[in-house]
């Protein structure tokens, strides 16, 4: 198996924690020694061998994405000369590996910020996908069983069993994300299963689907092939920014679905780095110079010298670093991306 691992992102979600300069697939989560980027790394040679991994950063990046794997090889990086969405990330990792390896060898396509703890459900889940797109010829899906109605995740919608002894399933749709009564109607169903953007799928199985289903992204990937070291930029710049799954996974009607085996977060917001993050017995994560007084379940993090005091609150988030000063409820931390994008401009 190849491994593919998107290592772009914006960092506005998490901000002031995670930058456009450093974002969050750079930080280390819960007190781990190892940051999220590390961490998937780590996860993906449990799959396969480190010349089999291609990292893809946006160009700005490659500075903090070299530090953090000084062993990766240099020809295993496909630089993303700018953000132009999953899609044409992938399209640019496609396009290296094709002159490298078996178009037949499946690929997976994992993301650089997800925290996952059961390392042995993954590559249960991946290795099942794997055969499952080997035999099929087809891209597979890994998707998560949801545990809440989230109302902030496209949903993958099964269909048939296509192999009951793996326990693989046709997918039947795909579903946006839903408000809040319709989700708890996806959870009670059991039906469904979170897209966090797992799949596995080989270059030919990736054409084959652009070729009947994307045309449109088929010719961006032939533009590719065609480029030049002259020229690859330029062309790479030409391509609008979308994602994978609007540009081709949602269009593709012969998908299969591996419900995945292990635990997942996209820590998406402060609310998910509170659910990640180990508990005092007020129910605060605490790190850095800070004080508190009366106060319960929170998430306060301090990276500067300048000490913080939190008094009398409940459900808050402050983080303070030399970026900026966040303070806001808990359950509103979703908001957080809109403010850090204004701040971007």
């Amino acid at each position: 198996m190849i491994v593919v691992i998107i290592a772009g992102g914006s960092g506005s979600r998490l901000w002031p924690l995670s930058t456009p300069t450093f974002p969050k697939q750079l930080l280390k989560v819960n007190g781990d020694s190892r940051s999220l980027l590390q961490n998937t790394y780590d996860r993906a040679r449990k799959l396969t061998d480190a010349e089999k991994i291609y990292v893809v950063p946006e160009t700005t990046l490659m500075p903090h994405v070299k530090e953090q794997l000084p062993e990766f090889s240099e020809d295993n990086f496909v630089v993303e000369p700018a953000r132009r969405g999953t899609a044409h990330c992938i399209l640019a990792a496609l396009d290296h590996i094709s002159k490298k390896h078996d178009a037949d060898e499946p690929i997976a396509i994992l993301s650089a910020d997800h925290y996952i703890r059961d390392v042995e459900g993954f590559v249960h889940s991946f290795k099942v996908a794997q055969e499952a797109s080997a035999n099929a010829g087809q891209i597979t899906l890994v998707g998560v069983e949801p545990d809440y109605p989230a109302t902030g995740m496209g949903y993958i919608q099964k269909g048939a069993l296509a192999d009951e002894d793996k326990f693989v399933f046709n997918v039947h749709s795909f579903k946006e994300k839903p408000d809040h009564n319709t989700a708890q109607e996806y959870l009670k169903s059991g039906s469904y299963l979170w897209n966090c953007g797992y799949f596995v799928g080989s270059i030919n199985a990736f054409r084959n689907a652009m070729q009947t289903d994307a045309p449109e992204l088929l010719a961006n990937y032939e533009k590719l092939q065609q480029a030049d070291q002259t020229n690859y930029e330029e062309t790479y710049l030409q391509f609008e920014t979308i994602s994978i799954d609007y540009a081709l996974i949602e269009k593709v009607h012969n998908l299969l679905v591996v419900p995945a085996s292990f635990d997942w977060m996209d820590l998406g917001s402060f609310g998910d780095m509170y659910k990640a993050a180990e508990h005092d017995e007020e129910g605060n994560n605490v790190q850095g110079l800070v004080e508190v007084e009366e106060v319960e379940n929170s998430f306060i993090q301090n990276q500067e010298d300048k000490p913080v005091a939190v008094i009398g609150l409940d459900n808050v988030v402050v983080v303070n670093t030399p970026d900026g000063i966040l303070v806001a409820r808990k359950d509103l931390s979703q908001k957080v991306g809109d403010v850090g994008k204004r701040f971007q401009k």
